[in-house]
């Protein structure tokens, strides 16, 4: 979908670990897999039966949080990330879909300085493939030109314990 470019914010609350310099893993809690998040025009929600395709939850020592997941439903596919900026600033993170054949969708998300869960999406498309054909990546900055602070992917592996 080419000249995509739209801005939404979806709040839900979601426990998210503690802040450290070290990513770890943490599975998606069955409650969010299940939670309505309301689209504009689509209200469905995530169906139980439906596993997310989620990378581990990681978090810079600036104080953001975030995990990236694909999700897949009544033949759509979308992404998602959830995070909490504990950083103090206001932050923007673009949020990326890649599928098949060279598709992608992205989204532009203002993240806000508030020390509260949230959670950005891209909108539903219809799948074009198998759920892991699809990846997605969400990228978190300071705002203006500032620097990368925390990327996040659906198919990160979690490093090895030290």
């Amino acid at each position: 979908m080419t000249g995509l470019a739209a801005v939404v914010v979806f709040t839900v609350l979601l426990p998210l670990a503690g802040a450290s310099a070290e990513p770890e893993p943490l599975s998606v809690p069955d409650d969010a897999k299940a939670a309505a998040v309301n689209v504009p025009g689509n209200a469905q929600k995530d169906a139980p039966g439906n596993a997310p395709q989620c990378g581990p939850e990681l978090s810079s020592p600036e104080g953001i949080e975030g995990q990236t997941c694909v999700l897949t439903e009544d033949g759509s596919t979308w992404a998602r990330t959830y995070y909490r900026n504990a950083t103090g600033t206001e932050l923007r993170s673009v949020l990326t879909l890649m599928g098949p054949a060279g598709r992608t969708v992205q989204m532009h998300c203002p993240v806000s300085a508030q020390d509260e869960p949230g959670v950005c999406e891209t909108p539903r498309e219809p799948s074009r493939g198998k759920a892991d054909e699809y990846s997605a990546v969400s990228e978190f900055a300071a705002a203006g030109d500032g620097p990368l602070l925390l990327r996040s992917g659906s198919n990160s592996v979690a490093p090895a314990p030290r």
